[in-house]
């Protein structure tokens, strides 16, 4: 994108640049410019450049610094703060050319998490996967939910979700104990085998700290869903029946 390139070189003040930005989310990016793009968004006495609305809803803000600064430590904190006080998810910082998505995590502390950085000057539109890196920016992106698909496609090969996953599902750990089953032909108990993965296998930072503790909590969240899903609606016949307390005792069956 020539404008970008010049404006960078000339490097523009930092009002000039949210300008530039704001035609490229528009004219590229798919957004309206006067309904859904709003400036100087007001957030406790300070103001974030910019922020994005959808159906009356406040889905995402826009951190701007001048074309010719390089990004840094300091720009993602200050944009991940005023996202923090927003209750907003998602998070862009960019200088114009260079644009980075964060995701903000309202754990305790605050966390973010850069999803994607692409820079729109070295980009060759005529390549369909470099299109393809614009879509989590574009409203088109937004509404078919491509910013949770590039999470949980990072999610995927997490190893804190691969650690709270062996750690944590009983049908991983079933499935080591049965392959060791046949392999050595002895039988081991679900407690030991967790306990050497635990601590000889899965590296301890992957199982200590905010996203560990976040990682665990979605994998026990789906499992209790499959839990629920598998558990037989009560019914007026079986009303009486003993129903066990869900962290009760259970037998395992080996």
């Amino acid at each position: 994108m020539p404008i970008i390139q010049q404006q960078k070189t000339r490097d523009v003040s930092e009002a000039d640049t949210v300008t530039l930005v704001k035609d490229v989310m528009a004219e590229v990016f798919g957004f309206d410019k006067y309904s859904e793009l709003a400036s100087e968004h007001a957030i406790r006495g300070t103001y974030c450049d910019l922020a994005v609305r959808l159906d009356e809803k406040l889905i995402e803000l826009v951190e701007v610094k001048s074309a010719g600064t390089t990004l840094d430590d300091r720009h993602v904190k200050q944009a991940v703060d005023y996202a923090a006080n927003e209750g907003v998810v998602w998070v862009v910082l960019t200088n114009g050319s260079v644009w980075r998505l964060y995701q903000v995590s309202f754990g305790k502390p605050i966390d973010k998490r850069l999803l994607e950085e692409l820079d729109l000057t070295t980009l060759d539109l005529r390549r369909d996967d470099c299109v393809d890196c614009l879509a989590p920016y574009m409203k088109e992106g937004f509404a078919k939910g491509v910013q949770e698909e590039l999470r949980d496609r990072q999610d995927a090969t997490s190893r804190y979700l691969l650690s709270a996953l062996i750690l944590h599902n009983d049908n991983v750990v079933s499935t080591i104990r049965r392959e060791l089953r046949r392999i050595v032909d002895v039988l081991v108990a679900d407690e030991e085998i967790l306990n050497v993965l635990r601590d000889e296998v899965i590296k301890r930072e992957t199982v200590d700290g905010p996203e560990a503790e976040a990682a665990v909590r979605r994998v026990n969240r789906i499992e209790s869903r499959n839990l629920r899903a598998k558990s037989p609606c009560q019914t007026p016949e079986n009303a009486s029946e003993k129903i066990a307390p869900v962290d009760g005792p259970s037998e395992k069956k080996s």
